[in-house]
């Protein structure tokens, strides 16, 4: 869906406002995304584990009985912290997305604006253990019950069955009855999931800068204005291609960098010159070995 121009409602679509008062339109996955991104992440970490599990397999046939159980234990603990430290470890890195978020075309944000915090990574995926692989394990173990007491001819316990589909209706279910798609471990961790489609490179924006960079000139002063968080924002402003948003951020940061020259500029020929301008001044004071993170920062 076009951001520009005439803006056409959307049930999926949110406002979302930065620290720096910048309205950023969101789209949220929906269901089918979610669903198809954590089963394509399922398949990946199982043909995983199976590749894993019959090395582990040809290992156990050839070392003694005290170095298998210790093998045994090894392998339980390295199962549990794949199925959670999967998701961790993907989400964490910039994307904010596992392979199969990635392929869908989806990414984790922070509901608030600001960046991804490893707190809000590790609560959301913790709370994975209440909201999948608790109801998972309660199934399997009914069925294996089932099996058993068919067996012996006993009567099959109805009731392991009817709490564990209660339970995965609550949990893995519940996106499909909230409005913004989310699940309790979104709740927990103040994050959704949000589309994040392929868009044009960030090299690519500063060689649009470059072709304005002519018409413009910065002086140092003015692109010491800001920093790393507020160049990824403008990133994200050009984009998108929001023609109110682009007007809204070009008059913020000429008032900012007391921009007094050429007032009758197309604000996006401005925009890509500041971008790669700023851009360009930081990455020199990053091989100096100065970093600076946001506008606050005054290293």
């Amino acid at each position: 869906m076009s951001l520009s121009g005439a803006f056409v409602p959307d049930k999926m679509q949110r406002e979302l406002i930065t620290p720096e008062g910048v309205d950023l339109r969101l789209q949220l996955a929906d269901g089918g995304q979610r669903a198809g991104a954590f089963i394509i992440d399922i398949v990946i970490l199982l043909v995983s584990l199976l590749l894993i599990g019959w090395a582990k397999s040809a290992l156990m046939g050839v070392v003694s009985r005290p170095v298998k159980e210790i093998v045994a234990v090894i392998w339980t603990i390295f199962v549990f912290l794949a199925m959670n430290g999967y998701f961790i470890a993907f989400e964490l890195r910039p994307r904010a997305a596992t392979p199969g978020k990635r392929i869908l075309g989806i990414r984790v944000a922070a509901r608030h604006g600001g960046r991804l915090t490893a707190d809000a990574v590790f609560a959301r995926n913790a709370m994975r253990l209440l909201e999948v692989w608790g109801p998972l394990m309660l199934i399997l173990m009914g069925f294996a019950q089932a099996l058993v007491s068919q067996g012996r001819g006993e009567p099959v316990d109805s009731w392991m069955f009817l709490l564990s589909f209660i339970w995965m209706g609550i949990f893995v279910f519940f996106p499909l009855f909230n409005r913004d798609r989310l699940r309790a471990g979104d709740l927990l961790a103040g994050t959704w999931v949000v589309r994040a489609p392929k868009q044009k490179l960030i090299a690519d924006l500063s060689v649009d800068g470059a072709e304005h960079g002519g018409r413009f000139r910065f002086s140092r002063e003015q692109l010491e204005a800001y920093g790393v968080k507020e160049l990824h924002v403008l990133e994200e402003v050009l984009r998108k291609s929001d023609r109110r948003t682009m007007r809204a951020v070009a008059e913020r940061i000429q008032r900012k960098i007391a921009w007094t020259d050429d007032p009758g500029i197309f604000d996006q020929d401005f925009l890509s010159a500041y971008y790669a301008a700023l851009r360009q001044r930081l990455e020199q004071r990053l091989l100096f070995g100065h970093r600076r993170k946001d506008k606050f920062d005054k290293a």
